[in-house]
């Protein structure tokens, strides 16, 4: 059967509450009622009241795809493992914890790169002085180090005329 191209209203919004709900883009345009990936992205750029609808969807489907990984980290998964000695098939049954492991990491990476101000990690960093105290240096001061440092660079440019000015 033919996969839909043509806007709707309703396909819309199934997909956006389909994204809402954390499934993946490309799942849901695999249903053969659905359009494939890419007109989705089309209807995106042709329609700004449909990206902000995704956008929206987006950050809730964010948080659905959090809560999953917390309900995975949660939940133990019983399953069987296998390993020939060479003599005899063993099969050892229990938690699969590395398999729910990967699971949760692959979530939580995922999510640090999509939306890294909400689920990166935090990242600062702070300048300290001699004293193990913050640097404090006044305007006049720093407009003088700029000056020389502005200064410095050209003069080096004036001797390579090759070297960069960045």
């Amino acid at each position: 059967m033919k996969k839909v191209s043509t806007y709707t209203e309703a396909l819309a919004a199934e997909i956006c509450d389909r994204i809402a709900d954390g499934e993946p883009l490309r799942q849901i345009c695999r249903d053969e009622r659905m359009p494939a990936w890419r007109t989705v992205y089309h209807w995106i750029e042709a329609r700004p009241e449909f990206a902000e609808r995704m956008e929206r969807a987006r950050r809730a489907g964010f948080d659905a795809i959090a809560e999953e990984a917390l309900e995975i980290a949660n939940t133990p998964e019983v399953g069987e493992e296998t390993e020939d000695d060479g003599e005899k098939l063993k099969v050892k049954r229990g938690d699969m914890l590395g398999h729910r492991k990967l699971q949760v990491e692959t979530r939580l990476k995922l999510l640090a790169k999509w939306h890294p101000t909400k689920y990166g990690d935090k990242t600062s960093m702070e300048l300290t002085g001699a004293s193990g105290g913050p640097v404090q240096i006044s305007e006049t001061d720093r407009g003088a180090r700029l000056a020389a440092i502005v200064a410095a660079a050209t003069a080096r440019a004036e001797d390579d005329p090759a070297a960069d000015l960045v």
